[in-house]
């Protein structure tokens, strides 16, 4: 079963507010704990609330003091290197947010015009009537890009086609023909098979080498 999505707004019921606190209060700590264990840093947390007269403090007042002294050493760059409000917190997320919007709106633009293209290539088709100057334009770009881009692919695929592959040897034709039907050389006095060789001697018989260099 999955969990509801929580609604990110200020619970007006007291007693459901205050178990909530508690629940989240707890939920805070064993986070901290495990982030400090399993990453070897150093945290400390301060919370105020109605809810206790002390504010709550983690993991201890003498762990407390320490992280803070650690960070009051540092410069005041360093200390706000990384700091943010609620302010800037939320002006970058409207920013990230922003970004992926444009993205988003980019990829269905160029998809919007894919489909116009492709449709207007259909034979018989009519171009839709209602397309503006921009759309125009956008097309256009996209036709030119796309040919561009075929244009590139025909080319590398010719020279593929075209060049033999590096450190492959072409046997002569006519050597293979010789190889495979037998030749007879009139000045040498010998005759090929498929795997024989024939060669002449002093008594008028042929002796018969085979192609490993044995009689």
């Amino acid at each position: 079963m999955t969990r509801k999505k929580v609604k990110l707004t200020y619970i007006t019921n007291d007693a459901a507010r205050k178990a909530t606190f508690k629940k989240r209060k707890k939920g805070l700590m064993k986070k901290l704990t495990e982030l400090t264990t399993l990453c070897g840093i150093e945290a400390c947390a301060i919370i105020f609330s109605p809810f206790n007269s002390q504010p709550d403090l983690w993991p201890s007042v003498v762990g407390l003091e320490r992280v803070l002294a650690k960070f009051k050493s540092l410069s005041e760059m360093e200390q706000c290197n990384k700091m943010v409000n609620q302010e800037t917190f939320l002006r970058d997320r409207i920013a990230k947010a922003t970004d992926q919007l444009k993205k988003l709106q980019r990829e269905n633009r160029e998809k919007e015009i894919t489909r116009l293209m492709f449709e207007s290539l259909v034979a018989g088709a009519t171009p839709p009537r209602d397309l503006n100057i921009i759309d125009l334009y956008d097309l256009v770009w996209f036709v030119d890009e796309t040919m561009t881009d075929v244009c590139k692919r025909i080319e590398l695929l010719t020279t593929t086609m075209t060049e033999p592959p590096v450190g492959s040897a072409v046997e002569p034709s006519w050597f293979m023909e010789m190889m495979s039907h037998g030749a007879y050389d009139d000045q040498m006095g010998f005759k090929i098979w498929d795997d024989v060789i024939q060669l002449p001697n002093d008594d008028n018989h042929g002796a018969f080498w085979s192609n490993n260099g044995s009689p």
